[in-house]
């Protein structure tokens, strides 16, 4: 079976093989300009702001207890709904088996 190749025009796209560079330099480059010197990583001062009033750590701890506090409800809130879809799974996978002992009862203490 012979494969057929298409004949490329002029107007068609033609794909170039990529070539990785081995070296510094890409070849056929001619090095007209030095290398730019890169700014230390560390240095953060371009991104400082100067501040209209002082920092409020009072606040900014409160807002970070506040924070913790939300994220420890909504685990709390999403472990107890977990769970609550788990116990309902159970029942409903017993009452589809078609047994009658399927809820749960508590037990009352006596206070006798």
């Amino acid at each position: 079976m012979k494969t057929q190749r298409p004949i490329p025009g002029d107007d068609e796209h033609v794909v170039l093989k990529f070539r990785p560079r081995t070296s510094a330099h890409p070849p056929g480059r001619q090095e007209s300009a030095p290398p730019r010197a890169l700014p230390a990583a560390n240095d953060l001062s371009r991104y400082e702001r100067p501040r209209e009033e002082p920092d409020d750590f009072r606040h900014r701890m409160l807002a970070n207890v506040a924070a913790l506090a939300f994220t420890i409800a909504l685990t709390a809130i999403g472990i107890w709904l977990a769970m609550s879809i788990a116990d309902l799974r159970r029942t409903q996978d017993c009452v589809l088996m078609g047994r009658r002992d399927c809820a749960r009862i508590s037990e009352m203490p006596s206070g006798r």
